[in-house]
């Protein structure tokens, strides 16, 4: 089939800068398939090393999610971003130095928040368009043409030719047929590996498989993003008989540790305004019914006061609005499906999504068993106007957090994310949190509804991930990379599937596809010394920084070790934008809570305790690091009324365990009360407890 200029309204192809014709008839140097950062990534990198590239987007907008609403880039260690992963967020903040790009807010009121740092060449908070826009220019600039608009054939004996261990051709929903010597399947779905016949899997591994300490079931280690005490499952409150609410499964839930087929929950990173000119309220949608909604509502009367939502900001009073709390943007189970679903199967899922966050949205803005405060600042934001304007203004690309993972010549897992092994052939670095969002919301032996799967569990720094992490069993295929469903267990995809990464790895990605094409060999046989020249060369960051070790499972101090009375903090007294974590050590139980006081003012954490009268040693507990705010007030509310703190969290605490810091000796008459007012210290807080040790 030949493909005349006429083909580019019908098919949404855009091609550069030769007529979309020359598809059929060349077999391209790289063929990669996925429109994501990771694939632009690649076809950047395998253009500017004079390879024929041929980049396939299946979808209309290009560059995945970091161009479809996560404009919050989780980065973990930012010096860790190198190539063309860094050059993206250096032409973000580029971009944005253009006074007209400013058009709801000034510069100077967004400049200074985290995500545009002083100490950073780096942008790391933008609007969708932009970073489209950027990604197309670094497409034209490399000369690396694209096809918008065309879906892979998910038909293993028709949609991928081989030739032996060797991929010839893929084929498009639409006929198209593209040749290539060497592919990458930059999907989130892995759909490219699995049609050509690649090893994977989907879901939880048991923690036995690979000696993991995290993967599988975490019903006890759920910690975050759960729902309040005693929410009710049923239809009819106390009546099994009357069925489950939406959303809740009476299966049995799994024990801890073991390995299952669910997947992390997905949802749409919304793109929220609250400026009046630029704003789209939101509607309830047809078909809205409330009991789709009703445990939240049971959540709210159970005692949440939050806001369901994680508004992370982004220029001209934006957000990137992620899922939050204990019901929330996440429609939990509804998309163990995905992964190997066919087309229509994901865009049923897809709609069921979408439908869900609308309908979520409007509730949370009006309904009146939300509590007032909840609609009243609800009610203030809804869909940008100026993003996504073809698409009802919401997001194109549902993000898909999990989906297959192939089973590659090395399998990356939670002891690599830990450098408990560390792989000699680093192709980049990773560095955030071994981070899942809730897997499934059960039926607990009590009766009541509860979320399972969150974990946020630190890594400690960097690691190094493996280019045989890339790389498919060679008996399997000879020619085929995957930066994104890479070689990976579940718990340490976890931490791997941040866009930063992505990007990283589709660059080394197209990088090791080149030399093997220089080379005449198969992908497993490309010199590991010859990659690694070529990938330092181009910027790309492979060596871990001084001082980083292992860093084994932080198994935290029970709190009934220490004397006296002592009181963890709970994501339920805290207030403002706080994060899970226990990547410094020494902390109480699974971690602490942590936040940027700077970007939160009027945060704040609070811990209350009903003491025996008498006076006793107030103590904070908190591990010191230098990105600590200096001068965190905390203020101590007792018998004869209250005194204010000022605690310096860069320094360790000196008490005499080396984990409590005293405040001083008070006078407690039954209630005891200690808030950290987070807001207004000048770094990072945290909040993990406070100890009340009565005075001998």
């Amino acid at each position: 089939m030949r493909v005349g200029w006429w083909c580019v309204l019908v098919f949404c192809v855009a091609v550069l800068p030769w007529p979309a014709a020359a598809v059929e008839d060349e077999v391209y140097d790289v063929v990669i398939y996925g429109g994501t950062s990771a694939g632009v990534a690649a076809a950047v990198q395998a253009a500017r090393m004079d390879q024929s590239v041929m980049l396939i987007v299946q979808h209309r907008n290009i560059g995945g999610l970091t161009s479809s609403g996560l404009g919050r880039t989780d980065w973990g260690w930012r010096g860790t971003i190198g190539g063309v992963s860094l050059e993206f967020y250096e032409r973000v903040r580029d971009y944005y130095r253009t006074p007209a790009r400013w058009v709801y807010e000034d510069r100077e009121d967004y400049h200074g928040s985290q995500f545009l740092p002083d100490d950073h060449p780096g942008m790391w908070g933008f609007e969708p368009h932009a970073a489209e826009q950027v990604f197309v220019k670094m497409l034209h600039e490399a000369g690396a043409p694209y096809l918008r608009g065309e879906r892979l054939l998910l038909d293993p004996e028709r949609g991928v030719e081989r030739d032996g261990a060797r991929i010839s051709a893929i084929r498009m929903e639409s006929g198209l047929r593209i040749a290539g010597r060497m592919f990458i399947d930059a999907t989130y779905e892995g759909d490219l590996l699995a049609m050509a016949g690649v090893s994977y899997t989907v879901g939880r591994e048991p923690n036995e498989q690979y000696g993991e300490f995290y993967n599988g079931v975490q019903k006890a280690r759920t910690h975050n993003h759960v729902l309040m005490d005693g929410v009710d499952p049923y239809v009819e409150p106390g009546d099994p008989d009357s069925g489950l609410l939406p959303g809740v499964h009476g299966d049995d839930p799994g024990e801890d540790g073991e390995g299952d087929h669910r997947v992390q929950a997905y949802c749409f990173r919304m793109t929220l305004t609250d400026a009046p000119d630029n704003r789209v309220p939101f509607e309830q949608p047809d078909g809205y019914d409330e009991l789709d909604y009703e445990l939240l509502f049971r959540n709210f009367e159970a005692g949440e006061e939050r806001i369901p939502w994680l508004p992370g900001r982004m220029p001209n009073r934006k957000t990137d609005t992620n899922n939050r709390w204990g019901v929330s943007t996440n429609q939990i189970g509804v998309n163990y499906a995905y992964p190997e679903g066919d087309y229509a199967t994901r865009r049923e899922i897809e709609e069921q999504q979408r439908h869900y966050q609308m309908g979520l949205m409007w509730t949370l803005a009006n309904h009146p068993r939300v509590p007032e405060h909840v609609r009243e600042e609800v009610s203030q934001w809804g869909l940008a106007r100026d993003e996504f304007a073809d698409n009802g203004h919401w997001p194109y690309q549902i993000y898909v957090r999990e989906g297959r993972r192939m089973i590659g010549e090395y399998v990356h897992t939670e002891l690599d994310c830990r450098r408990l092994r560390v792989a000699e052939d680093s192709v980049g670095l990773g560095s955030y949190n071994m981070d899942s969002h809730n897997v499934q919301r059960y039926v607990t032996e009590e009766g009541y509804a509860q979320n399972e799967g969150n974990l946020e569990i630190s890594p400690g720094g960097p690691y190094v991930i493996s280019y045989r992490a890339l790389t498919p069993k060679r008996e399997e295929c000879e020619n085929l990379l995957v930066p994104v469903a890479v070689s990976s267990s579940h718990i340490a995809f976890g931490s791997i599937r941040m866009e930063p990464v992505f990007m990283i790895l589709g660059q080394s990605a197209a990088t090791a596809a080149a030399l093997a094409n220089e080379a005449d060999t198969m992908v497993q046989d490309v010199p590991y010394e010859t990659l690694e020249a070529r990938l330092r060369a181009d910027g790309q960051y492979l060596d871990l920084p001084d001082g980083v070790g292992p860093h084994p499972p932080q198994i935290g101090h029970a709190a009934d070790a220490f004397s006296g009375v002592v009181v963890e903090a709970r994501a339920d007294d805290l207030s403002g934008e706080w994060d899970s974590s226990s990547h410094v050590g020494p902390h109480v139980g699974d971690g602490y809570f942590a936040i940027h006081g700077p970007d939160n003012p009027g945060a704040e954490a609070a811990f209350e305790a009903s003491l025996d009268p008498g006076r006793y040693t107030v103590y904070i507990a908190y591990s010191a690091h230098d990105n600590r705010a200096e001068n965190v007030l905390v203020t101590v509310a007792h018998a004869e009324g209250e005194e204010d703190i000022t605690v310096d969290q860069r320094t360790a605490a000196d008490g005499p365990d080396g984990l409590f810091h005293p405040l001083g000796e008070f006078a407690f008459d039954g209630p005891a009360r200690v808030v950290i007012h987070a807001g207004e210290a000048d770094g990072y807080v945290i909040a993990d407890s406070v100890r009340f040790a009565p005075v001998e």
